[in-house]
């Protein structure tokens, strides 16, 4: 890889995919390497470690799932499922065959779908944040986090967006500045669909049934101050011979606060592959 070919930022671009068109960034010409944010941000999310992995020998490709950022939303209430369809769009569109593909909170369970429906596009999975919903998970996020997201809407002087500031910055631990949260902010209100859509698709979703099922080498990545750190822990006991990452302290956006720590841990495990496969 030559110096020319990585830039500050990625380049941007579209997909045709299942719901419309599919917003995309990518840098380098290394190993592809997809990623899927969280609900309810973008692609966006990857902005500090683009070029940490472009440096890395890697080719990232983030995606805005259906609804997010730039792609356009689905007609009709979204599953993971339904998100992890546009990924083989993305790749037709790139002209890739195969890819390992890493998703953060809900991308995690993405990623998952995406590995169990395309086993032959996807090499290999990370999984930085596994979420494994259990019945009272479940029946807690739809009385309490469900109904408010239900509810969130504009209101005078900007409350809206100051209260998701409040919310960005404790689940960062006070560690995001104050533009990188303004930033989340903006990604989270910019999408085209319903607010509430994504972490519905991610309650709705049975990662503890889903895993086990999983064929490709995988990874689980976390680090201790995530706020569903323990499903991490509870994922591991479900598939050992996944190794389990977990990187000190940081709040929920780990990509910002260790970006380097976090991209060294995703090359140590493809790299890893690599070698294995030789």
């Amino acid at each position: 890889m030559t110096s020319e070919t990585i830039h500050a930022w990625p380049r941007r671009g579209y997909a045709d995919g299942p719901f419309g068109q599919i917003h995309y960034q990518t840098l380098g010409d290394g190993k592809p390497l997809v990623l899927l944010h969280q609900a309810p941000v973008t692609s966006s999310q990857f902005d500090l470690v683009y070029e940490p992995l472009a440096r890395r020998g890697f080719r990232p490709i983030g995606i805005d799932m259906p609804g997010f950022g730039q792609s356009d939303p689905t007609r009709f209430v979204p599953t993971v499922g339904d998100y992890a369809q546009v990924v083989p769009a993305v790749l037709d569109t790139l002209g890739i065959a195969e890819t390992a593909i890493l998703g953060h909170h809900t991308g995690a369970l993405v990623a998952t779908e995406a590995a169990l429906r395309f086993p032959e596009r996807i090499s290999a999975l990370i999984v930085n944040g596994p979420l494994l919903v259990s019945d009272a998970e479940y029946d807690s996020f739809m009385s309490g986090l469900h109904l408010w997201e239900l509810s969130y809407a504009p209101r005078p002087e900007a409350a809206h967006m100051v209260e998701l500031f409040a919310i960005r910055n404790r689940l960062a631990h006070g560690a995001a500045p104050p533009s990188r949260l303004s930033d989340y902010v903006v990604q989270s209100l910019v999408g085209r669909g319903a607010f509430w859509h994504g972490h519905h698709a991610a309650y709705t979703y049975r990662q503890a049934e889903t895993l086990p099922q999983v064929r490709q080498p995988g990874m689980i990545l976390t680090n201790t101050g995530d706020s569903i750190y323990a499903h991490a822990e509870r994922a591991h006991a479900l598939r050992p011979d996944f190794p389990l990452v977990a990187l000190e302290g940081s709040g929920i956006d780990i990509v910002d606060e260790q970006p380097e720590a976090w991209a060294e841990a995703v090359t140590h495990f493809l790299h890893g592959l690599d070698g294995a496969r030789q």
